[in-house]
């Protein structure tokens, strides 16, 4: 498939993904997008910023298109709220048929609203598996109508614990449905998700599904604790466009971010402490270019999709090849270009040079030396 339109999808659907720009698939959209509209079962593995969500959304639209049913159709199953999200507003400017709703299921945000669109018949529900295990467990939503089950990022949602949360959900969805799975990774855990829960799937690997994008220039800076936050303003000031950084504890997200923004830069934080409101806040004033740089912790970080991410910068060192990956996976998306910057102790160098293993990469090296004293 080469183009959107070679696919055996609606004409109104072809109108709307065309008016959208979106013209050429990427290889997961190529690859998982034909299968998932015969019905088969898909696993795909491919990092972030590949376009898995048009991936599956596509084929849910097709199957509401030919369903008739007063509740929910389909669910997708994500790791977090802010995914969660944007899942659903992209699903809202694909969507063309009004009746085709979507209900929002996750927490920090009022159960009303979220209960009211299930009641009423919504087609499609996005959820994180604790809120909606929690509405399960208190008999407000069924999910025996489900014909599509979406698990995205499937080994964040393990990695967080989720485990037995996404085996009830699927305890409740009816046998005969169809399954897609994404994940970055393939590890024991997620191969006994794929014996469970799917049948025959067809398999998609795009790349390596664990290696960072070469779109990335790969850069670390040799520099002990007291000095971080002298390197990070020189960089600020060096270079152009938005900065991500990524912090170890929530208290350090805090720090960081005060200091930058004392130091007269326009800096704000995302962590786990902060209130579901204050994260969008943080979010949505960094994708539209009100604040240029934004603090972040790990789990606070999982799913965020900013365009245009120019610089990501780990001022803690990640402790797993794996969150390296994804951290670093939130620039150099599609075909722009991104530089992600490492910083790392003396101490911290068999860390270093672990993840560089492991992942079959090397950076450049830096290093910053204390000023000469006279």
């Amino acid at each position: 498939m080469t183009q959107f339109a070679d696919f055996t999808i609606s004409e109104t659907l072809k109108k709307r993904i065309a008016s959208l720009n979106f013209v050429t698939p990427t290889p997961v959209q190529a690859g998982a997008i034909p299968p998932a509209l015969e019905g088969k079962d898909v696993l795909a593995t491919a990092q972030t910023g590949t376009g898995k969500t048009l991936s599956f959304l596509i084929p849910i639209l097709e199957k509401l298109a030919t369903t008739e049913s007063r509740s929910a159709t389909a669910l997708i199953l994500l790791p977090t709220r802010e995914l969660a999200m944007q899942v659903e507003v992209a699903f809202r400017s694909l969507n063309t048929n009004p009746a085709n709703t979507v209900a929002l299921v996750v927490g920090g945000m009022a159960e009303g609203p979220q209960l009211q669109l299930i009641r009423r018949g919504a087609r499609l529900i996005v959820a994180t598996p604790g809120r909606l295990e929690d509405y399960l467990n208190r008999k407000l939503v069924k999910l025996d109508q489900v014909k599509i089950l979406v698990l995205d990022e499937v080994d964040r949602m393990l990695d967080m614990g989720f485990k037995p949360a996404i085996k009830r959900i699927a305890g409740c969805l009816p046998l005969s449905r169809q399954t897609l799975c994404y994940s970055a990774t393939l590890d024991a855990q997620i191969r006994e998700v794929v014996r469970e829960y799917m049948s025959d799937p067809v398999r998609i690997e795009i790349g390596s599904v664990l290696k960072p994008s070469e779109n990335v220039e790969l850069q670390t800076f040799e520099v002990e604790q007291d000095r971080k936050q002298e390197l990070l303003e020189h960089l600020l000031e060096t270079g152009e466009g938005s900065f991500l950084v990524f912090v170890r504890t929530k208290h350090g997200a805090d720090r960081v971010a005060s200091r930058l923004v004392r130091s007269g830069h326009s800096a704000t934080q995302i962590h786990g402490d902060r209130s579901q409101a204050q994260r969008n806040q943080a979010l949505k004033s960094f994708s539209e270019g009100r604040h240029r740089i934004l603090v972040a912790t790990d789990v606070a970080a999982r799913g965020i999709d900013v365009k245009h991410v120019a610089h990501v910068v780990n001022y803690d060192i990640p402790k797993v090849a794996e969150d390296f990956v994804h951290r670093i996976g939130r620039t150099g998306r599609a075909q722009s270009r991104g530089i992600a910057s490492t910083f790392a102790s003396a101490s911290e160098r068999s860390d270093l040079r672990k993840i560089e293993r492991s992942l079959s990469i090397s950076m450049k090296r830096f290093r910053v030396t204390a000023p000469q004293t006279a």
